[in-house]
């Protein structure tokens, strides 16, 4: 059997790390086994989708390179066929019209309560015939009253429910539209899905869509249902937490394997590994190896991983990410060389590229504010008489590469009986502007003798 398995994030809210999770696990499991992995935009909540959370599902999807077999499929482009198959169900007997009013509802379930009973629909259209005149009807799928659905869980094991305790659910309003449940259901069959990996806050849904699929004479998925993800705190995973679109983890400069690396973490492990390839993931990972308990969110752990995988990955692989982050600055891009430098000096210095972008400035333009403390402080008069000299070195050097420029500035301090340190951080405040830079002999290498030397002019004049 050939894996299908689908990402269905529903468009009312804008995609966040919960669903990228979910969205990871999906991918990993049909690229693990040769399968295929389809998206599926669930709209069908027209009042609540917005075109934003849409773009965000489609832009973020692509920043992750959770690239998609099949789709983005979008279930308000399948009405036809949610109406098709509801007239099927209605033939069939297996769904029927219901013309119960909205009071005749609130009455029978606050009937239902003061009994002490569970509110639910209890059926009485069921068996009713004719029409209600001015009422127009919804559709209800009619669930079996007997006999139990096993839910063979892949990540909680089985689960079972009573269909007596399931009751005859909407699955198309009075306006014709239909409902999630139902159009799930239609689109798992028509997509030929055989895994369903989504978040255990859908268990309930299972055993209705399951009847559903019965009744529509399809075989179910297999089901895994992964645990939520909470907060440091323990608590609900909230915005204060990192419950932020998953575009903004792309502005604030985490690389995507960075953070799916991170995710693949929450509730799945390889032994003691920490840090995976996306190749490694791919090869490693099976649904059935996902904990059963909830995981929760380490914004410091996100960071270190951040930074391990900037310090892993080839500078050409970073460079598309850290040019992003430059033009939001403002600055050039065309310097592949000099980028991909950049990158190699600063990696050890920075967790994101954003960091590494805004400490990286002085290399991609002159036009950069030096801070007024460490100009007083190391832009001295002797420093400036030190500056001067070792310019005119620096100008006669004809190897500009760092071992010759580290020789340069490690004879002139010994010549003048003073740590290496005693000249470096004048340089670096007069080439950079401030007193944090690669090491000296990169950072004058990365900027190129011209800049150098027109810097350590305009420090000494």
């Amino acid at each position: 059997m050939s894996i299908v398995t689908r990402f269905a994030p529903s468009p009312t809210g804008l995609l966040h790390i919960g669903g990228v999770r979910t969205a990871l696990f999906s991918w990993l499991q049909a690229r693990r086994h040769g399968g295929k992995f389809i998206l599926r935009v669930e709209d069908t909540d027209r009042e609540r989708s917005t075109d934003e959370a849409v773009r965000v599902i489609v832009e973020g999807m692509h920043w992750l390179g959770l690239d998609a077999d099949e789709g983005p499929y979008y279930q308000t482009q399948r009405f036809d066929r949610y109406a098709q198959v509801i007239g099927q169900m209605l033939a069939a007997g297996t769904a029927y019209h219901c013309f119960c009013s909205k009071e005749e509802l609130e009455q029978m379930r606050a009937d239902q309560t003061a009994r002490k009973e569970k509110p639910r629909y209890d059926g009485r259209c069921r068996d009713r015939k004719a029409p209600v005149a001015g009422v127009a009807p919804v559709v209800r799928f009619r669930n079996p009253l007997d006999g139990e659905v096993v839910v063979h869980d892949l990540v909680h094991g089985d689960i079972t429910f009573r269909n007596s305790e399931l009751d005859d659910l909407i699955i198309a309003r009075s306006d014709g539209t239909p409902t999630y449940n139902f159009c799930v259901v239609v689109d798992d069959a028509d997509m030929g899905i055989t895994h369903v990996i989504r978040g255990d806050d859908h268990i309930n849904n299972t055993p209705r869509q399951m009847n559903m699929l019965a009744a529509l004479g399809h075989t179910p998925p297999a089901y895994a249902h992964v645990p939520m993800i909470l907060g440091p705190d323990g608590a609900k995973l909230s915005k204060r937490h990192g419950a932020v679109s998953v575009l903004q983890y792309e502005e604030e400069g985490f690389l995507p394997d960075a953070l799916l690396n991170y995710l693949v973490r929450l509730g799945w492990s390889h032994g003691d590994q920490e840090i995976f390839t996306r190749e490694e993931m791919i090869a490693l990972f099976d649904i059935a190896d996902v904990n059963k308990a909830a995981s929760a969110f380490n914004p410091e752990k996100l960071l270190w991983l951040n930074q391990q995988h900037l310090m892993r990955a080839t500078p050409a692989k970073v460079a598309p990410y850290l040019k992003a982050h430059l033009a939001r600055l403002g600055l050039p891009t065309e310097d592949a060389p000099l980028i991909e430098g950049v990158i190699l000096a600063q990696r050890e210095r920075t967790k994101t590229l954003k960091e590494m972008a805004q400490a990286s400035r002085f290399f991609f333009t002159d036009a950069f504010d030096s801070d007024p403390k460490a100009v007083a402080k190391h832009l001295t008069g002797d420093a400036k008489a030190m500056l001067a000299t070792l310019r005119e070195r620096l100008a006669a050097l004809v190897d500009w590469q760092a071992p010759a420029l580290h020789a340069a500035v490690e004879a002139l301090a010994t010549e003048l009986g003073v740590g290496l340190g005693k000249i470096a951080q004048p340089v670096r405040v007069a080439v950079s502007g401030g007193t944090v830079s690669p090491p000296i002999d990169q950072t004058l290498a990365l900027l190129g003798r011209e800049r150098v030397l027109a810097r350590l002019a305009a420090a000494t004049g």
